[in-house]
C-alpha cells in the first residue's frame, strides 16, 4: 500500500478524532460547567443512555451549546475549504473567502437589515441575499468579448469590495449612534451569540452544498492551474469547474457571513496550515482544511464566550491568534511554494 496514502489515512483519522474531542470539550465549557461523561449521556439515544439527566444540563446542551458548536464547526470549514479552493483557483496563496467580495457584499445586507430593524432572521436573509448578488454583480463586470480571464474576475471583486465597504460604512454613518450602530459594529465583528437551531436550519444546508461540490472537484482542482489545451486534454473542463468553485465559495462565504458575521483570518490560515501538513494536493488539503478550520474555530468561539464576562467578537481572536502563527509559519516554511 503507498505510504503516502497511509500517512494521510494516519493523519484524516486523528483530525476527525480530536474534531469529535473538541467538539465535546467546547460543550462543557462555559459558567456552567458541564462533563464530557453528562454531555456524552444526554446526545446519546433514550435507550443507550444511563438514564437521571439533569433537566438543566439537557437545556443548556441542546438550546445553546449544542447549535452552538455546530454552527461553527459548519463556518470554519466553510471559510477554510472556500480559502484553499481560491487560493487553489487563483495560484495565490493570499487568496481568502473574500476575494471576490462576497463577504463584503453580505455585511452591506445585514447592515441594511439591521437599520430596517429586521429580526434576526430577516438580518441573515439580507446578507446571504447580497452575498449572492455581489458574485453575480463580479460575473456580469467581467464578462469581456463573452470570455471571462481570470484577471478580470479578480479586478471585478475587487472593485465590488470596495463599492459594498463604501456602502457600509455609508450605513454606520446615517445609523442612530446611539442603538443601531453598536449593533452593526458588534455584528461586523463577528459572533456567535444567540445563534440557534433556526439559524442553524436556514444557513447549514447551503453551506454543506458548497462544501460537498468542492470536495467533489478537488481532484480536478489541481488542474486549473495548467493550460486550458492542457487540461482539456486531461479530460477537465476548466471554465466548467472555475465557476463550480467560485460559486461554491461564494455560497459558503455568503451562508458563513449571514450567520456569523464577518470572520477572518480562519480562510487564510487554516489552507496553509494544511498543506504545510499534506503538501500541494488538493486531494488531502481540501479534506485537511474542512477538519482542521472547524477544529480552529470551536475553540475560537469557546474562548470567545467564554475568557471573559463580555463576549469577545470572533475576528478580534482570529486576529490575534491568526496573524502571530501566520508570521511564525512563513518563517518556518520561507514561503509558501
Amino acid at each position: 500500500m503507498n505510504k503516502s496514502y497511509i500517512k494521510s489515512s494516519i493523519l484524516g483519522i486523528s483530525i476527525s478524532t480530536l474534531l469529535i474531542i473538541t467538539m465535546l470539550v467546547a460543550m462543557g465549557i462555559g459558567r456552567y460547567s458541564i462533563s464530557i461523561g453528562d454531555i456524552i449521556n444526554v446526545l446519546l439515544p433514550d435507550s443507550l443512555s444511563s438514564g437521571n439527566i439533569d433537566p438543566n444540563v439537557k437545556k443548556v446542551i441542546y438550546n445553546i451549546r449544542l447549535p452552538r458548536v455546530l454552527i461553527a464547526a459548519l463556518a470554519g470549514s466553510g471559510l477554510a475549504i472556500s480559502g484553499a479552493a481560491f487560493q487553489s483557483l487563483f495560484s495565490n496563496p493570499l487568496a481568502t473567502p473574500d476575494t471576490l467580495g462576497v463577504a463584503t457584499g453580505a455585511s452591506f445586507g445585514a447592515a441594511l437589515g439591521i437599520i430596517l430593524g429586521f429580526d434576526s432572521i430577516g438580518v441573515q436573509s439580507c446578507a446571504f441575499i447580497a452575498g449572492i448578488a455581489c458574485i453575480g454583480l463580479v460575473y456580469a463586470i467581467s464578462k469581456v468579448k463573452g470570455e471571462r480571464p481570470m484577471i478580470m474576475i479578480i479586478l471585478a471583486g475587487m472593485v465590488i469590495s470596495s463599492l459594498f465597504q463604501a456602502m457600509v460604512s455609508l450605513l454606520k454613518y446615517v445609523a442612530d449612534p446611539q442603538d443601531t450602530l453598536p449593533q452593526i459594529t458588534f455584528w461586523l465583528m463577528g459572533s456567535l451569540s444567540g445563534v440557534g437551531f433556526e439559524e442553524l436550519i436556514l444557513g447549514s444546508p447551503f453551506i454543506i452544498i458548497g462544501i460537498v461540490i468542492i470536495f467533489l472537484l478537488r481532484w480536478k482542482m489541481n488542474m486549473l492551474s495548467l493550460h486550458e489545451d492542457e487540461s482539456k486534454s486531461l479530460g477537465v473542463n476548466v471554465k466548467v469547474v472555475r465557476l463550480f468553485t467560485i460559486m461554491s465559495a461564494a455560497l459558503i462565504t455568503a451562508s458563513v457571513v449571514s450567520i456569523c458575521g464577518n470572520v477572518g483570518w480562519v480562510g487564510l490560515l487554516i489552507p496553509h496550515i494544511s498543506r504545510m501538513i499534506f503538501g500541494n494536493n488538493n486531494k488531502s488539503v481540501i479534506p485537511a482544511s474542512i477538519g482542521l478550520g472547524a477544529i480552529f474555530m470551536i475553540i475560537i468561539d469557546t474562548i470567545a464566550r467564554s475568557a471573559t464576562a463580555a463576549e469577545i467578537p470572533i475576528s478580534i481572536l482570529t486576529a490575534v491568534v491568526g496573524a502571530p502563527f501566520f508570521i511564525i509559519l512563513l518563517r518556518k516554511t520561507g514561503g509558501i511554494h
